[in-house]
């Protein structure tokens, strides 16, 4: 056996009752109202002249979908169904942060902080937080869940600046402010930036990276030839750059000038975020053979009900244009933090093993899951589940 080794972790015994506020989701009945009746005096456009997605969300889809929300959907259940985890609020750089903390009573649990990206939510990792909250198997974690600033129930910020970077300092002080020393950062989408860049910041803080997927190029940045894997990965990536980065190019440009839309209508809202999860999600052509009715719209109704369809669109315009630099030809920071790294099939980019090498010099963990794609937690939480557990196994074996 070798020398033992100090805590993965230490928890403070006290925080402070003024830096940290305990939270209950408590929605007023009049804004549900407000809701019902927007959605019956939807004006609709007439139907796209085609029979496909590639005009955007179908009209029948949509009216179908709307429909729903307002005859049967409830949000009541799923406000007392988030209510029973331990929800917190705190200020952190002028700005509150709305986040789960769902700390393990085994001594050797590992800190996880889980981050989602747009237009998903904390209701990405729900069904995973579940999972792992209660696990037995010696795999426990100390699971931290925030909301990006401008999401959910964290506040709005008012001034520029919250990109990425700062929001990865947010996210240090969080975790430094709820007694982790160390511990991992994961996330998808934003959550990868935001983990990435906390890898870049503060690397004396993780254990390691979980990144779903790492943020490479996806082909050779020199004269090596790209391997078949790779040339497919970059053709797909720049039909879907060619079909379906619109949104994209307004949020990153023009965020408040579609944020009036995505704030008034709630039908509007819907379409914005049901064209992405149905793109981005792996299944047959059926969104909802993988997310259900009431998933996508728990968290369309958490945009809505918060109205932050502005500002977390916002988060284009402060850092999409310096993130789009990790995919170029420009290698960037070598990252030397263990990292693992999970692609899942319907994911897009793909990047391949030996590119991610270049920018990771310490990849501990390579998976390709089966099924899943951008959205992985949401629709195969158990596929997503074994990913962070491996993870866990390869960053803390290094420690023993």
């Amino acid at each position: 056996m070798g020398t033992a080794r100090p805590p993965l972790c230490i928890r403070l015994t006290r925080v402070s009752a003024r830096s940290v506020r305990r939270f209950q989701i408590a929605i007023p009945e009049e804004q549900l109202l407000d809701l019902h009746r927007r959605l019956a005096e939807t004006r609709w456009p007439e139907p796209e002249t085609v029979q496909d997605w590639s005009q955007g969300v179908p009209l029948h889809e949509l009216q179908a979908l709307c429909a729903h929300w307002l005859t049967n959907y409830d949000w009541r259940p799923t406000e007392r169904r988030l209510n029973r985890w331990p929800q917190y609020q705190t200020d952190i750089d002028g700005l509150t942060i709305h986040y789960f903390h769902l700390p393990s009573a085994t001594p050797e649990a590992v800190p996880l902080i889980l981050t989602h990206g747009w237009p998903g939510s904390f209701f990405e990792f729900e069904q995973a937080m579940e999972r792992l909250a209660g696990s037995s198997n010696g795999d426990d974690f100390h699971l931290v869940v925030p909301s990006l600033p401008g999401y959910g129930f964290s506040g709005r910020p008012s001034t520029p600046g919250w990109g990425v970077h700062r929001i990865a300092r947010a996210w240090a002080e969080l975790m430094q402010r709820l007694g982790y020393r160390r511990f991992i950062a994961a996330g998808s989408d934003w959550g990868t930036s935001v983990s990435t860049s906390l890898a870049l910041q503060h690397p004396e803080r993780l254990l390691g990276l979980h990144l779903i997927p790492p943020l490479v190029p996806s082909l050779p940045v020199d004269d090596q030839a790209p391997t078949e894997q790779e040339w497919a990965a970059a053709q797909q990536l720049r039909e879907r750059s060619r079909t379906g980065s619109g949104y994209s190019a307004v949020q990153g440009t023009r965020p408040q000038t579609i944020g009036y839309s995505l704030v008034d209508s709630p039908a509007g809202l819907c379409a914005w975020i049901v064209e992405k999860l149905w793109t981005w999600s792996d299944h047959a052509g059926d969104l909802f053979d993988v997310l259900g009715r009431e998933q996508v719209l728990d968290n369309i109704t958490l945009y809505w009900l918060t109205g932050t369809g502005a500002s977390s669109a916002r988060l284009y315009w402060e850092s999409i244009d310096e993130i789009s630099k990790w995919f170029t030809n420009s290698v960037g920071d070598r990252i030397d933090v263990p990292t693992g790294c999970t692609v899942f099939p319907r994911e897009v980019p793909r990047p391949s093993r030996r590119l991610a090498d270049r920018r990771f010099s310490n990849i501990v963990h390579w998976g390709e899951p089966h099924r899943g794609g951008h959205f992985a937690a949401w629709e195969q939480p158990d596929l997503f589940v074994q990913e962070v557990r491996a993870v866990r196994r390869a960053l803390t074996h290094r420690e023993d």
